[in-house]
């Protein structure tokens, strides 16, 4: 008798996978696309036209347009909300975690913007596109939580008590990082000395004065 393979995952499971893979595979390849000719301007064609993917397979795992920038995005944020957990850990004191996560902001600004540009593109058009509009909302939902445990250990190792809401405080920040990108997509060199510099000052007024 042939033993039965206990440990084999069902076809279905295996087949769910590899669904997955080349879905996050596609992702992958149409994000430099994506944020370089932002939403208005990309299309399933488009997108296969510049990765190794034809048209017809990336019709196949992604139904229209929408679908697929979403996913991509999502994609995108996952692996980015956790970008600052490193600065949260390993910051002692609150001046350190102060320089570090800004210095972090300007980094991801320099290797990152097309990215953030398509992430801002996205949530502007998700006012006029209601299928984006959940899948906007999650992903703006969870960078709060990202900012808030950054703030939050900032409070903690300051030794004073935080006087915003998550809300409150993801606004300003978010506020004051679109700004400058914006300008450092305009080629002002001094906006990445400025974010550096708002973020510097505006994370101590969230706290209780003493």
């Amino acid at each position: 008798m042939t033993p039965t393979r206990q440990d084999a995952p069902p076809r279905a499971a295996r087949d769910e996978r590899t669904r997955e893979a080349r879905r996050d595979a596609l992702a992958e390849s149409a994000l430099t696309t994506l944020g370089e000719l932002g939403y208005a301007r990309t299309s399933l064609r488009e997108i296969a036209a510049n990765s190794e993917f034809s048209h017809g397979v990336v019709h196949y795992y992604f139904r229209d347009k929408t679908e697929l920038i979403t996913y991509c995005v999502r994609y995108y944020k996952a692996r980015c909300v956790h970008r600052y957990d490193g600065v949260v850990a390993e910051s002692r004191t609150a001046p350190e975690l102060l320089i570090a996560f800004s210095d972090k902001l300007v980094e991801t600004i320099v290797d990152e913007a097309p990215m953030h540009r398509l992430w801002y593109d996205l949530r502007t058009t998700s006012m006029f596109e209601e299928a984006l509009r959940p899948d906007v909302v999650a992903i703006d939902a969870s960078l709060q939580d990202m900012v808030w445990r950054v703030v939050s250990r900032y409070a903690e190792l300051a030794g004073r008590p935080l006087v915003v809401t998550p809300g409150v405080a993801y606004a300003m920040l978010d506020g004051v990082f679109e700004r400058c990108l914006l300008r450092h997509l305009a080629g002002e060199r001094d906006a990445l000395d400025e974010l550096r510099a708002a973020v510097r000052g505006a994370l101590p007024l969230l706290l209780r004065a003493d």
